[in-house]
């Protein structure tokens, strides 16, 4: 047989194979990872059965990623860590303002108002008294027992309480954090309501704890999740 004649007879014969072929890849699901086989003189193709544990995991990886969708926009405080919440920008700047504006006012053992003059404990407490639905004990020792979650330092925002022991094991003093390593209170006989810094040697060495005070709802809610 003349060469061209087996080449063409050759093209006649693979072309209606190769059509086939391109038909039934094209018939094929997408993401198809089964094989076909010969069951006599029929071919059928084997498509992936979802196990009831394959099931089970995709359904809980959903739901996984659904939770963190509803979550995302919320704030958190800490990644890989307990999550802590943050008074609202408006209710920090209250306690700032009604702080900052006492700047100057005398010490006084007990006092608790601008016209009669603070003690630490008082001081704060005046600082909070626009804060909605919080009510801290009238004693630094009792605030810092109180309700309110514990910040480390590297996390502390304005607004934060924090809790010294000067010449004493329990706590003592209580001032309000400003930001940027500085906090205001109430010192002693004799001073004024004043910034001081929490850099200074005197400060980290009676520096007990920092808390940050939440509305009891907000405190709440935290503690259902």
């Amino acid at each position: 047989m003349r060469p061209f004649l087996k080449t063409w007879l050759t093209i006649c014969l693979l072309l209606p194979l190769a059509a086939h072929a391109t038909n039934r890849e094209q018939r094929l699901p997408a993401g198809f990872t089964g094989h076909a086989a010969k069951t006599g003189a029929a071919e059928h193709t084997q498509t992936p059965v979802e196990t009831p544990e394959l099931a089970t995991n995709t359904t809980s990886r959903s739901k996984r990623q659904s939770a963190r969708s509803r979550n995302t926009g919320r704030k958190t405080i800490a990644v890989g860590g307990p999550a802590v919440a943050q008074m609202s920008p408006k209710q920090s700047s209250e306690v700032l303002s009604r702080a900052v504006n006492a700047l100057g006012t005398p010490y006084r053992w007990g006092g608790s108002s601008p016209t009669k003059g603070f003690d630490c404990s008082g001081f704060v407490k005046y600082a909070f008294n626009d804060v909605k639905a919080v009510d801290l004990p009238r004693t630094s020792n009792a605030m810092a027992a109180g309700h309110g979650q514990k910040v480390d330092q590297k996390d502390l925002k304005p607004g934060d309480l924090l809790f010294f022991n000067i010449k004493s094991r329990r706590v003592n003093h209580v001032a309000i954090y400003l930001g940027n390593d500085r906090f205001i209170h109430a010192p002693r006989r004799g001073k004024a309501v004043s910034i001081d810094t929490l850099n200074k040697p005197y400060w980290q060495e009676h520096y007990v704890v920092a808390k940050r005070v939440l509305p009891k709802d907000q405190t709440l809610r935290l503690t259902q999740r």
